[in-house]
């Protein structure tokens, strides 16, 4: 059985294209690779459809790999929907790490529990 991750990227704003790559290499390494701006129909005028579909695939994961660029708040909330369902992060992209506490900080130590 292969293993299930969501892909946590920014969606709103941003060409799917600049993430395919990361899709792709996933997909060579043998992941089944759920990605938002492909598998979450983003035709939602409140975004609480959206939130609601990819909270499901966020269950049905095993992982989920991020991408953030410090910026996007779809991303730190399927963040938390994954911290709160006890998913294992891995960390793809984040901005630079800060002194003292920061939400980058924190998903890199999340990232180092498993």
């Amino acid at each position: 059985m292969r293993m299930k991750t969501f892909l946590i990227c920014p969606v709103r704003g941003h060409d799917p294209a600049m993430w395919e790559s990361f899709v792709d290499e996933l997909k060579r390494r043998e992941w089944e690779v759920y990605w938002p701006p492909r598998d979450t129909d983003q035709d939602d005028l409140t975004g609480l459809k959206i939130c609601r579909d990819n909270r499901e695939a966020i269950r049905e994961a095993n992982v989920v790999h991020v991408i953030w660029d410090g910026k996007s708040q779809g991303v730190l909330f399927d963040l938390g929907m994954a911290f709160a369902l006890g998913k294992k992060v891995v960390v793809i992209a984040l901005p630079e790490a800060t002194e003292g506490k920061s939400f980058q900080n924190m998903v890199r130590a999340w990232a180092t529990e498993y």
